[in-house]
């Protein structure tokens, strides 16, 4: 089925100032409403807004393709840009029963667990615990409208109108988690863990041994 992609109407919803294009790439999307091209108004129940400033969080653009269907675009790995896999993103403003496809359109890798029963986590404010999307509902494959690109397809219905929902390539372990959980081990002081601080990420976090 061919498709044909219309300028994008993309909206910071802090601002209202429209983005698009390629340098929507250099950073992840901040609370950005996706509208439908040449709409200018307030925001209506149904225009997505997009999220990924938070901890490993990753969505650098959005594309509006149709009423129900839109092109996500992932980030690269901090200095490799050459791999492109992880997302972790929000959406909210939805209209319930709203049914919605997205469509990641960069992956980097032509081999993936998505084609062989994995499917992508979500969550919701009402609903904190992560859950796999069904199987049937996710789709890998290669794609001839994004330089045959590998591209990974899922089908979502929002069911609830005050929910945030929260999409993942897989489920989330940030470091935040993980510092608070080898603190926990360093309370218990058992005398065979010795933790050390080897050095300072790009982002200056600390890297660091545990023995």
């Amino acid at each position: 089925m061919e498709r044909k992609m219309e300028e994008n109407t993309v909206r910071d919803v802090e601002t209202g100032s429209e983005t698009g294009g390629e340098d929507a790439l250099v950073g992840n999307v901040n609370k950005l409403m996706v509208s439908p091209p040449g709409y200018s108004g307030a925001p209506r129940k149904g225009h997505l807004v997009f999220d990924a400033c938070f901890e490993s969080g990753n969505l650098g653009r959005v594309d509006y393709i149709s009423e129900f269907e839109f092109d996500l675009f992932i980030r690269p790995d901090t200095c490799n840009p050459r791999f492109r896999v992880w997302f972790n993103f929000t959406v909210e403003n939805v209209r319930e029963t709203q049914r919605v496809i997205f469509n990641v359109v960069n992956f980097s890798k032509t081999k993936s667990l998505y084609r062989d029963g994995m499917s992508p986590v979500v969550k919701s404010t009402s609903r904190p615990k992560w859950q796999r999307l069904p199987p049937k509902n996710v789709y890998y494959y290669r794609c001839p409208d994004h330089r045959r690109n590998y591209v990974m397809s899922f089908a979502f219905c929002f069911d609830r109108e005050d929910d945030v929902y929260q999409f993942a390539y897989c489920y989330p372990y940030t470091y935040s988690r993980l510092q608070h959980y080898l603190s926990s081990l360093e309370r218990r002081n058992l005398p065979y863990l010795q933790r050390e601080q080897l050095g300072l990420s790009v982002v200056s976090q600390a890297e660091e041994e545990v023995l």
